[in-house]
């Protein structure tokens, strides 16, 4: 016997050696190992909170198994998970909760039985809870997810009204505003050429045309940091600062009005993006992200759109696999995922909607190619799963390359963030002055 055996490994042999069996002129020998039970370990902690949901993740070295229950009169959540003990980084959970979290009081954690640990969550409101776990994906291990939604969701027009941040007629539903297209540029329906009275006449004002609803998508959020630059600038950081400048301008327009997928930094699905534009019945649908590739030299603004061929090129089928990849280190929850909603939007997408996204993007990639440099010089086609709204306008801005030293400085700086917003805006009035938005019906 090796003398490098560990001691009680010698024991059990030395005691198996005496109960030796001959069966046939075999020799059976039958060794009990002593059962050994390993806890798992908890690596990271983060708290998501947002007005939509509040996320909780537990970032961990193995897949967890939990159970969890509802209790009223006060609202709490617990939650138990097994094969755990208590370690310092899982107690910093309860210093992460916010007072302005929207659904969180506090959190209580405690080891309330040997291997099994308790999360107990003080809730300022009753949530729907949602616990599932996401197998490793990039930079994550195994991670295990509290979404917490509220039981009664705001209607989403009555909670940008109540923001001050969307503006009604009481007598009709969708006011009336002024645009103003340039007299040299021919005015389009979707595709059907109509000459309006003011053309034939130039001295008639132009006619009142209902207000524009405008969707801004500012790319990743949350668990997921889009591309990462050198000096650590995050994509989703210099897209949510960049949609925010432009929604200022765009609400500046007498005749437009903005929703953001999302105003802070939490996650946001690629089909509930698509849908939230729909919710509010949205005229055009923007997507705003930064560019990265594995080389630094790479550099330059895009515009892509959706195609139902095939991608124009193979960068931009990658780049759209890579976009498309989101859920997945954003981290959605498989079991509520609304198949039948992603299988609509797939089937749904029109040829009308493709060229009018078309349309879009060419007069928005003339503007940037103002302000920076094109990555390419036309609009490119792929499946991006975020611009399958199948009545809405879309399309997906790469602002520039952050993986490129030079660009990643510029989308960090004010002033840069500022003329993007401002080609942006600039874009949106050329589509519209050719292409006047048609009446819809009323916002239930």
């Amino acid at each position: 016997m090796s003398s490098t055996t560990p001691l009680r490994t010698q024991s059990v042999i030395a005691k198996t050696r005496r109960t030796l069996l001959k069966a046939g002129g075999t020799l059976l020998i039958s060794v009990l190992a002593p059962a050994t039970t390993w806890a798992a370990q908890i690596l990271a902690v983060r708290v998501w909170p947002a007005s939509d949901y509040t996320r909780v993740t537990l970032e961990n070295d193995s897949e967890l198994k939990t159970s969890h229950f509802t209790v009223k009169d006060p609202e709490r959540l617990v939650v138990d998970i097994e094969g755990l003990e208590l370690n310092p980084t899982l107690k910093q959970l309860v210093a992460k909760i916010q007072a302005n979290d929207p659904y969180i009081k506090q959190v209580r954690v405690g080891q309330n039985r040997p291997s099994v640990v308790r999360l107990v969550f003080d809730l300022k409101e009753e949530v729907t809870p949602q616990v599932f776990t996401l197998q490793p994906v990039g930079n994550y291990k195994h991670r295990l997810v509290f979404d917490l939604y509220p039981s009664n969701p705001p209607d989403p027009i009555a909670s940008l009204i109540e923001k001050g941040e969307w503006h009604k007629d009481p007598e009709k539903d969708l006011p009336l505003a002024k645009i103003d297209p340039k007299p040299e540029l021919k005015p389009e329906v979707h595709g059907s050429a109509v000459t309006p009275d003011h053309e034939k006449n130039p001295g008639k004002a132009p006619p009142m045309l209902r207000m524009i609803t405008i969707a801004l998508d500012p790319g990743h959020g949350g668990e997921d940091p889009g591309a990462i630059g050198r000096g650590g600038s995050r994509e989703k950081d210099v897209v949510l600062a960049i949609a925010k400048r432009l929604k200022e301008k765009i609400e500046q327009q007498p005749n437009m009005r903005v929703m953001l997928t999302r105003d802070a930094d939490y996650f946001v699905p690629l089909n509930v993006r698509v849908q939230k534009a729909r919710n509010v019945q949205a005229d055009l649908f923007m997507s705003i992200h930064a560019d990265a590739f594995v080389e630094s030299s790479a550099r330059g603004s895009s515009v892509f759109v959706l195609s139902d061929k095939g991608a124009s090129s193979t960068a931009a089928r990658w780049l759209a696999n890579k976009e498309n990849a989101a859920d997945l280190i954003g981290g959605v929850n498989i079991k509520g995922h609304d198949k039948q909603l992603a299988s609509v939007l797939l089937d749904l997408s029109t040829t009308a909607q493709i060229n009018d996204s078309l349309k879009l993007g060419k007069v928005v990639l003339n503007e940037i190619g103002g302000i920076n440099r094109l990555h390419k010089g036309s609009v490119e086609q792929a499946g991006f799963a975020v611009l399958k709204a199948p009545d809405i306008p879309s399309i997906l801005i790469e602002t520039a390359f952050i993986s490129n030293p030079e660009e990643e400085a510029r989308l960090s700086d004010d002033g840069y963030q500022d003329k993007m917003a401002d080609a942006i805006i600039k874009g949106i009035k050329k589509y519209f002055s050719k292409n006047p938005p048609l009446a819809k019906n009323k916002l239930a």
